[in-house]
């Protein structure tokens, strides 16, 4: 099965390390503690969770095209450098008083399960996932005033990673239809299907609680967690509302991540990225 992206889609490992060489402040988004514990319960899932994307696209790279083997190829080579970063992200999350101990074990639990299964179900999963990775990277360079009061260069690092998500969002999907050439139409969709709607149960439920312990670190619980946490997703800026047309997208018929050629996205936020 050959790639369905753009025929002069480039995709790219931008070689870059943020944040090095100063402290991270605690509320390092505006200085919003609701807006920061939803990114920094993100990242923490990061660095795990991009093994397990490459382990799973990996396992069926054999008998690709040359180009969707050369685009697995890039997209080993960004996942790696994400992973890097996050590592490193999240020891500045862990300097600035933060335990992620639970919120790691969670990641470690849900792999655990999912490992069980037959390692298409692992591509399923990770497939959905990219798409979540995609959709959140495009609203946030849609509108990059989300990022516009966090500190320079974690938003540089946001920025960077939210370019390389829209830039390989096609490979897991080709992987996948490549994987399954065999099936029917109507057993991929509903596999597809299902796995995306048992993803986002999980995705919503364990970065909400991640957030939520985050959040209990400081001190702020019960109902005004709980609501902070919903207005900084669903309300201002409301990036999880923001994706809410493009994940009901992945259900229709003839889907591809390529449907929607976002790549001037990318031009822009190079553009901030080159000022960084």
């Amino acid at each position: 099965m050959q790639s369905h992206s753009p025929a002069d889609l480039s995709i790219t490992p931008r070689d870059r390390r943020f944040g090095r060489d100063a402290p991270q402040d605690r509320h390092w988004l505006a200085g919003d503690p609701y807006q920061t514990a939803i990114y920094n319960a993100l990242s923490v899932t990061f660095p795990k969770g991009e093994a397990f994307f490459v382990e799973s696209v990996r396992a069926f790279r054999d008998g690709t095209e040359p180009r969707l083997a050369a685009e697995i190829a890039a997209f080993v080579k960004q996942e790696v450098m994400h992973t890097r970063e996050h590592v490193a992200f999240n020891r500045r999350v862990t300097d600035a008083g933060y335990d992620v101990g639970r919120l790691e074990a969670a990641v470690d639990g849900r792999l655990a399960v999912i490992r069980t299964r037959p390692a298409i179900a692992s591509l399923a999963v990770t497939m959905a996932l990219e798409h979540y990775t995609a959709i959140l990277a495009h609203a946030l360079l849609a509108y990059p005033a989300h990022l516009d009061r966090a500190e320079p260069e974690t938003a540089a690092l946001w920025r960077w990673h939210a370019i390389e998500e829209i830039e390989h969002k096609g490979v897991a999907y080709d992987t996948w239809l490549h994987a399954t050439r065999g099936w029917s139409r109507w057993q991929r969709w509903s596999v597809k299907a299902k796995v995306m709607l048992l993803v986002t149960q999980n995705f919503m439920v364990d970065r909400t609680r991640g957030a939520l312990d985050l959040l209990a670190q400081d001190g702020i619980t019960g109902w005004r967690a709980g609501w902070g946490l919903f207005h900084a997703a669903f309300v201002a800026p409301g990036l999880v509302r923001r994706i809410a047309g493009a994940w009901f997208a992945y259900f229709m018929p003839g889907f591809h991540p390529w449907n929607e050629d976002d790549r001037p996205l990318i031009v822009q936020a190079e553009r901030l990225l080159a000022t960084a």
